[in-house]
């Protein structure tokens, strides 16, 4: 049989044939949606299918470590994909089981889980301290979370993944952030661990004090029980050391990393530390982990924010931000500057978040509106002071045409 035989007859190509595509799949009319489409990326900037260029100071809410396209994770992953992308499913690369061992020895951590994403390290975590307590607080599986605003602001992930890991007779509580009587008042004989963010920071920012945090960690030292942060805004720099817990001197049992970890590529890990690294890590899916192109990214990451001079950096910009964003609050009357790092946010006085965030679109500035009153700025580890500098001016311009429209009656474009 002749195989070649039984391919369909071609259609006879004619100016209809052409122009049929097109008409089955219209592309979107982005520019009138107010959402540009961008084709290219370096550093601090992003070019859009126009050519115009845009600063971007959110940075893929922080996940974009070292900004876009940074030459040593574009090294890493092409040199990686010629040599080899995934093994499969449960076999090890020398890429991954090196990002595992430099993650331990950076960050004092006795085993580095490795992950797809960030909701299965949260899932790790609520799973490994589950198994824990099973072996060590005879099946204890209450975990509490410190969240700020109550149960319906964000304060951990973990919640929800803990949520739907937790048996009813285990349940979930939530304690006021910040609050250490509370959270001494929440612990009860099933607990199994605490889970926090050092700096709550998925709305407007707001930091654990020293007390507080220090105070969390005594707590669970004196009671036997796992203290759980979760880093994955916070980590591999982004607050001015590697990790936020380093700001306070504790060192607790499982640390959280996000999409930080891989600079924008899907990568996130858990840091397992004293007692809890010891616990059989059974049903956890990082036992599957292969894929050594993320890998690569990581190291390249992990590499480059351990290298000299960089978290100086990071501290450095990070002051030079807070300055101009203070005197910008206080030259139009806003709230509150807070923040640690490269992680900032600006309380505004009313709820404009959104229309600002549009307001700097139009001048070419991207900037994060996490909630109707706060404004969020999240840009690159290796932002300058240019950029700093050329960001205050165009988001001075975004609040005059703001104020401007609304003398004028005028809505800005949606």
């Amino acid at each position: 049989m002749n195989l070649f035989n039984l391919r369909r007859p071609a259609r006879a190509v004619g100016i209809e044939t052409l122009h049929e595509p097109a008409r089955a799949r219209p592309r979107l009319d982005t520019a009138a949606m107010g959402s540009p489409v961008f084709v290219r990326g370096q550093g601090a900037w992003l070019w859009d299918d126009q050519g115009r260029a845009c600063l971007d100071f959110n940075q893929g809410d922080g996940v974009n470590t070292l900004g876009h396209s940074p030459e040593p994770v574009v090294k890493a992953v092409a040199s990686q994909a010629q040599a080899l992308i995934n093994p499969g499913v449960g076999r090890s690369h020398e890429g991954v089981l090196a990002l595992r061992d430099q993650l331990c020895q950076a960050t004092g951590s006795d085993r580095a889980l490795l992950f797809d994403s960030t909701a299965q390290a949260h899932e790790g975590a609520v799973r490994l301290a589950r198994q824990w307590g099973e072996r060590h607080r005879h099946g204890a599986g209450h975990i509490i979370v410190a969240r700020q605003g109550g149960e319906a602001a964000y304060g951990a992930p973990v919640a929800s993944r803990a949520s739907h890991c937790t048996p009813e007779h285990a349940p979930l509580s939530h304690v006021p952030f910040n609050d250490l009587a509370a959270l001494h008042a929440a612990v009860e004989s099933r607990t199994v661990a605490v889970v926090l963010e050092p700096l709550q920071s998925q709305g407007a920012i707001v930091a654990a004090t020293e007390e507080y945090l220090k105070g969390a960690e005594a707590l669970c030292r004196e009671l036997g029980i796992l203290l759980i942060l979760d880093e994955a805004y916070t980590g591999m720099g982004r607050c001015g050391a590697l990790l936020a817990e380093n700001l306070y001197g504790v060192h607790a049992d499982m640390v959280v990393l996000g999409g930080g970890l891989g600079g924008g590529v899907p990568l996130a890990a858990l840091l397992v530390r004293s007692s809890a690294g010891c616990t059989p890590m059974a049903g956890l899916p990082d036992a599957w982990y292969s894929n050594a192109l993320t890998a690569a990214a990581g190291l390249a990451v992990l590499k480059t924010v351990l290298s000299a001079g960089f978290i100086e950096h990071v501290q450095d910009t990070g002051r030079h931000l807070r300055e101009g964003l203070s005197r910008l609050a206080g030259r139009f009357g806003q709230g509150q500057v807070c923040g640690s790092g490269l992680l900032w946010t600006l309380q505004l006085n009313e709820p404009m978040a959104r229309a600002l965030e549009r307001a700097a679109l139009q001048e070419c500035l991207l900037v994060g509106a996490p909630q109707a009153d706060v404004l969020r700025l999240s840009p690159s580890l290796t932002v300058t002071r240019g950029n700093i500098d050329e960001m205050l001016l165009r988001l001075t311009r975004a609040f005059a045409r703001l104020h401007a429209a609304q003398v004028s009656g005028r809505k800005m474009p949606a």
